[in-house]
């Protein structure tokens, strides 16, 4: 009886250490970065002679800034949106999962809020995934990529060292 009572302990023991948290702790990309990373990409395309949108998200694709240059056409925004949602799906650049998967391109693009295209860049921080960024206007999706990778690269030490 002892031994069956022993038993019964560790396996309740055992099952309430292995099953999940009550609360789950992530590490997400901030207004303020994400506001800054957004104008930055902007910037660097009007430098180059193109009219975007930016818009950065978390890393379960919620939205934390947009912005619209001011004669990037209004579409512009929702399609920076879904590329970066796109990034975020696949946790990978958008053009590079883009290129990787070109079998199921047509069927993702039919999911409301991706859509398969150059221009999304994933934000990583000290190994994690911390968001998105897209950004739509300039002609070609590899200009948008670049001008999405310029602001990355202009923030870069603050993205590394805001996971603490």
């Amino acid at each position: 009886m002892k031994m069956k009572v022993a038993l019964l302990f560790i396996f309740l023991f055992i099952n309430i250490s292995v099953q999940a948290k009550d609360v789950v702790v992530t590490k997400n990309i901030g207004m303020e970065l994400s506001r800054d990373i957004a104008n930055e990409a902007v910037m660097a395309c009007r430098k180059s002679g193109y009219s975007v949108s930016a818009v950065v998200v978390d890393r379960h694709g919620l939205l934390r800034a947009a912005l619209r240059d001011d004669t990037a056409a209004r579409f512009t925004l929702e399609i920076a949106q879904r590329k970066a949602n796109m990034t975020v799906m696949a946790w990978t650049d958008s053009g590079a999962f883009r290129d990787a998967r070109r079998d199921i391109q047509q069927e993702l693009n039919h999911i409301d809020g991706l859509i398969v295209m150059d221009g999304g860049v994933k934000i990583t921080a000290a190994g994690y995934n911390i968001g998105a960024i897209g950004v739509s206007g300039a002609p070609g999706g590899e200009k948008d990529s670049a001008c999405a990778k310029k602001a990355l690269e202009k923030f870069n030490e603050r993205i590394e060292f805001s996971i603490e």
